[in-house]
């Protein structure tokens, strides 16, 4: 009898392969791509400008063995199905898998599933489709706007501004905007204010505290000084005081939807301390499957979306798992349905949600490691919050009348008691709360002590990612699939520096932003940057042609590039201080940039001329003499290379970033190799690094 697999499903990562194998059972054959197969060449622009701006595709070097498995595995089998990620780059995925493996020629099949869960994966296979090219053209059009952008703009950065620069379209926008905020906080001046705040009793009753709004004519009262404040605390000690009027009220606090991408990196690094880039790659990782119980599972719906919406399906789910655990008084009395306020959100899509909600953080514990779980839990408190009933709180608001012999003054007193938790008793938030005695219209009070407190306005503070990610949310900037890269590229390039969790930008990047606003400004505008993401979105869903819209964008941009390579001066950069003094001659050390990159010189060039190489360590020993350090450095060519800080004694060089790791066959260390992947230094061996640093082979 024959073991021939008639239908062959292609996907891009093992985990997902293995989780769908489980699934699919013994008549399908699961490979995977490992990514992307084709792309744009390296070492050329691979765009014809003058025809079509037609993208010269080259197959990616490394997935050579790969490529030659698919080709053998597509000629053996009868149908093909590619079940590639449910997004524009799964689709162009799946496109350029057809392309190199001559699927033209056979019988092949499109399925998308948001969830990889038995009723999602089979209801796809039921209901397969062709490829979409309006998907397919619009990620055609993003990576060759992309590639224009970056390969066109970055010499005239290296010739104008020094070697080793780049240039985008979401990364550039996003630069000006925290460039942009940190001027504002540098040109804020803080202007003083001060407060005054009153200790008041009601006889038999605990004291409470009000604090001083204005005066009773609702005359607004800014204090703007230490004398003006402490002549209204001196003339308010002697003050009468009295209830004037007390508001009560109840406010309801609704649930916060499931996550969406950008809200997923939002909370994951404001509860989890997470960048987003981390945040990705463990969702990612929940998404394509766990060993849990001896199987694959896939444990959360698709993590790269802008929809808030839920299949009905799981909601109905969630609302019996919120019955049966917490009661009917905690499930809210209609199910909810959130639409997104992202324009360009897709709602055929889902939220990021469990693919079970009986699937609950404890049962998992043994199953994933620390960091996992902490995100799974996470999602699963979101998903579950969002169809529970909303919390309620009794509100109370009294105003108080101090009659002084030179006019009349009115404090404030509030508080907010939590009636019913409902979502909250899951899905904690930090609130305080306030209480306040029993108080009556007339009631006399008697003042116990007043204080004053100098303040000073404060400028915005400086973007953390979170908070960028939101804003270029808010602004139409990127989407969910290029968010976790934007800070690691700034951080990379050297135009933003992490500080205590906020990002501020460098000289560089200052310098960066200033020559792209002179000479490029659609580059780093953010309404055109938005517009164009819009544009992308059309080509996607309203078929709009792909080319059009680079033409639109290309034309104008090649204008300022011949602009700025005749006009634009050569920008010098500011050497920065060191913090170490000349060995020679005792003056302050400057970190400069030269042709090659960094070095060290002496601030009292040309009188002394102390020179030495300025050593970035990888914090990573010299696998070769075990006693010194690998240190990142920069050729004569302007290539970073990494080499021992004991050279010449120890030559041992690498041509890429070393990894804190070893090979598991030979022993020697392991590089950065792509993105999340890692290569040996010497043998073939190739893996993946976890949540843990730990390396999972792959083929």
């Amino acid at each position: 009898m024959s073991t021939k697999k008639q239908n062959l499903v292609i996907v891009e990562s093992p985990a997902k392969a293995k989780t769908l194998s489980k699934i699919l059972g013994r008549k399908y054959e699961v490979m995977a791509s490992l990514g992307h197969v084709r792309d744009l060449p390296k070492k050329a622009l691979g765009v014809d400008i003058e025809h079509g701006f037609e993208p010269k595709y080259v197959t990616i070097r490394e997935k050579s063995k790969i490529i030659k498995e698919l080709r053998q595995e597509v000629e053996k089998a009868d149908t093909v199905y590619l079940a590639t990620d449910p997004d524009r780059e799964g689709e162009a995925i799946a496109w350029h898998i057809a392309q190199v493996t001559d699927l033209e020629d056979k019988p092949y099949w499109r399925v998308t599933f948001h969830e990889i869960t038995e009723r999602a994966v089979k209801e796809a296979f039921k209901e397969p489709r062709q490829l979409d090219y309006s998907l397919i053209n619009a990620q055609q059009a993003r990576r060759v706007l992309d590639r224009l952008v970056g390969y066109k703009l970055s010499p005239v950065l290296w010739r104008k501004i020094k070697r080793g620069l780049s240039a985008g379209r979401v990364q550039s926008a996003a630069l000006r905007l925290i460039v942009e905020r940190d001027r504002q906080i540098e040109l804020f001046k803080p202007e003083e204010y001060w407060s005054l705040e009153a200790t008041l009793e009601k006889e038999g009753f605990p004291p409470f505290s009000a604090s001083l709004v204005g005066l009773e004519n609702k005359k607004p009262l800014v204090i703007k000084n230490k004398e003006e404040a402490e002549r209204l605390q001196k003339l308010l000690r002697d003050a009468s005081y009295s209830v004037l009027g007390v508001k009560k009220g109840q406010t309801k606090k609704e649930p916060p939807p499931p996550f969406i991408t950008s809200t997923l990196q939002q909370e994951a690094a404001q509860k989890l301390h997470f960048p987003a880039e981390k945040t990705m790659r463990l969702a990612q990782q929940l998404y394509e499957g766990l060993p849990i119980r001896g199987e694959n599972v896939g444990l959360i719906t698709y993590m790269r979306t802008d929809s808030i919406n839920i299949a009905s399906v799981a909601r109905d789910e969630i609302r019996q798992f919120i019955l049966e655990h917490f009661g009917q008084d905690f499930l809210s009395p209609r199910a909810r349905v959130f639409r997104s306020k992202v324009k360009s959100a897709q709602e055929a899509h889902e939220a990021i949600r469990p693919t079970s909600i009986q699937r609950t953080p404890e049962s998992l514990e043994e199953y994933l490691s620390k960091e996992q779980l902490s995100l799974y839990r996470l999602i699963w408190q979101r998903a579950l919050a969002s169809q529970m009933a909303s919390a309620l709180f009794s509100t109370r608001t009294v105003d108080i009348l101090a009659q002084s012999k030179e006019a009349n003054y009115i404090l404030r007193a509030s508080s907010t008691t939590s009636l019913f938790s409902g979502f909250l008793a899951l899905y904690k938030e930090e609130r305080k709360e306030e209480t306040l005695p029993e108080l009556e219209k007339g009631d006399q009070l008697k003042l116990v002590d007043i204080n004053t407190q100098q303040h000073f306005t404060q400028p915005p503070p400086h973007f953390t990612e979170a908070s960028l990610i939101k804003t270029l949310e808010e602004s139409g900037i990127g989407r969910p699939s290029t968010y976790a890269v934007i800070v690691p590229t700034l951080l990379e390039r050297g135009y933003v520096e992490r500080m205590r969790g906020s990002l501020k930008s460098t000289e560089l990047g200052g310098v960066v932003t200033d020559f792209l606003n002179s000479y490029f400004p659609e580059v780093v505008d953010i309404d055109f940057t938005a517009h164009m993401e819009d544009e992308l979105d059309k080509i996607a869903h309203e078929g709009k042609e792909w080319v059009n819209v680079v033409e639109e964008f290309y034309r104008p941009l090649e204008d300022d590039l011949n602009k700025a390579m005749t006009q634009a001066q050569k920008v010098k950069l500011t050497e920065q201080p060191l913090g170490q003094n000349c060995p020679q001659c005792g003056k302050p050390l400057l970190i400069k940039d030269g042709r090659y990159g960094k070095f060290i010189a002496c601030s009292g060039f040309p009188e002394c001329r102390y020179t030495s190489a300025y050593n970035n360590t990888t914090g990573i020993k010299c696998p070769e003499c075990q006693e010194g350090e690998l240190l990142e450095k920069t050729s004569r060519r302007g290539k970073v290379f990494y080499a021992c800080s004991r050279y010449p004694e120890c030559r041992f060089t690498l041509s890429r970033r070393p990894l804190n790791a070893v090979c598991p066959q030979c022993g020697a260390i392991m590089v950065s190799y792509r993105k999340d992947m890692a290569q040996c230094s010497k043998c073939s061996y190739k893996g993946k690094l976890d949540a843990e640093g730990n390396l999972q082979p792959v083929s």
